[in-house]
């Protein structure tokens, strides 16, 4: 694909690779940009700050949970490395 992909795309391919990985399995940010730009850094590289933009909204709107050293974190503040999950299944 394309280093310009739409945030549509991104929150698409995010949440299939969420749910193919289940719940309780957790995914990395690069996992998504280079599902959408390939192998090369060139490709997916541009794409880490657009799909951070998708998850702290979906984060926000409850879709997803973005975890850092395996805590959920807040979506307005948080830095460094960290992972993407679906939330707790409810019971």
């Amino acid at each position: 694909m394309s280093r310009t992909a739409m945030p549509e795309d991104l929150e698409a391919t995010m949440l299939a690779l969420l749910e193919e990985r289940g719940h309780g399995r957790t995914i990395g940010p690069a996992d998504v940009a280079q599902a959408l730009g390939g192998n090369q850094p060139d490709g997916w590289g541009p794409l880490m700050q657009p799909v951070r933009k998708v998850a702290v909204r979906l984060m926000k709107e409850g879709r997803i949970v973005i975890l850092r050293k395996g805590r959920p974190v807040d979506p307005d503040d948080f830095r460094g490395t960290y992972r993407l999950a679906l939330p707790p299944a409810e019971t």
